[in-house]
């Protein structure tokens, strides 16, 4: 079980709001995010109602202020804890295939790529098919930039895992 608590102010000062589960609304909780404290799990917090617009990954600890969790504004409008899973069995074709234009490859021995450019000389990702675990992929290398969760499914384009481009330079997967 998870456990994260929302504040108003910077600093984990003013209202507060705990969430223990899936939330696809906010708002009615409290109107603006400036710190958050994970007790417990992992989580990906949403700028907007309904899992939409910036997406942020956060594990145990504190973020004083909405900076630290790489926050473009202090809106945080939904939530859903990630549940905790082991490696995949190191990737394969089956676990996750990156396809690109005309060409696809696999990640197959290691779950995090800091640089999908310096590895396989890519930074545009059109489709992919995720068949184990949750995985996090990074507009920038080095796990930095827009966030974007992806869970076990088949994504036939990038919209469908609400990217706004087919730009992705690093991907890291959500481990114990």
């Amino acid at each position: 079980m998870g456990k994260i608590i929302f504040y108003e102010d910077k600093n984990f000062q003013g209202r507060s709001y705990e969430c223990t589960s899936v939330c696809d609304d906010l708002y009615s909780h409290f109107r603006r995010c400036n710190s958050i404290r994970i007790e417990s799990g992992n989580w990906m917090v949403y700028e907007w109602p309904h899992f939409m617009g910036y997406q942020y990954f956060l594990h145990q600890g504190e973020y004083a202020d909405y900076q630290w969790w790489m926050g473009f504004n202090d809106f945080v409008r939904s939530c859903r804890m990630i549940p905790q899973v082991s490696p995949p069995l190191l990737l394969t074709n089956a676990n996750l295939t990156v396809c690109l234009i005309y060409k696809s490859f696999s990640i197959t021995d290691s779950c995090d790529v800091y640089s999908l450019h310096d590895r396989f000389h890519y930074n545009d990702i059109h489709s992919c098919n995720v068949q184990d675990g949750y995985w996090i992929f990074y507009e920038h290398p080095n796990y930095r930039g827009r966030q974007n969760l992806l869970r076990p499914g088949k994504y036939r384009r990038y919209s469908d895992w609400c990217a706004m481009s087919s730009r992705v330079s690093s991907i890291r997967c959500i481990t114990l």
